[in-house]
């Protein structure tokens, strides 16, 4: 049985994103579970089957799997084809949460470096995948480099 707050400021901006994904889960008390216990998300507000979260500026809702909106057949890992950048304060603390709870990275942190002409920016990040199979990438700024 989940426990859906109550104590949730109306006054808050449910919207404040101009992108929201919305993922198809298959439990959400499991995707709720590792969502906010251990990437850190917090409830901007939830009814049965559904939850809207947000960490920092990022911001996606999951729904139980219910038949609407499926556009296809529903196999894990779902999301295949994309990952999901979610830029955060410290992705290393993150890593080592998820770590913490007996779950593997799909790419173990590390610092990346993307050149796009004459500037590179720099990244500290780690690839983990939800409960569903959705590939999250979560990723710190570490700065950029000019290029001559």
């Amino acid at each position: 049985m989940l426990n859906f707050r109550t104590d949730i400021d109306p006054r808050i901006d449910d919207a404040a994103a101009a992108l929201v994904p919305e993922l198809i889960v298959y439990d959400i008390a499991r995707s709720r579970h590792f969502w906010i216990e251990l990437l850190g998300f917090q409830i901007v507000f939830d009814r049965p089957g559904f939850c809207y979260l947000r960490l920092g500026a990022a911001e996606l809702m999951l729904t139980e799997k219910n038949g609407h909106r499926e556009t296809g057949s529903m196999e894990p890992p779902l999301g295949r084809g994309i990952n999901l950048q979610i830029f955060v304060e410290d992705a290393d603390r993150i890593a080592d949460r998820v770590k913490a709870a007996g779950i593997g990275c799909y790419h173990e942190p590390h610092d990346a470096w993307y050149r796009s002409g004459n500037v590179s920016r720099g990244y500290r990040q780690f690839l983990v995948q939800d409960p569903d199979g959705y590939l999250l990438r979560f990723a710190t700024k570490v700065g950029r480099r000019d290029h001559a």
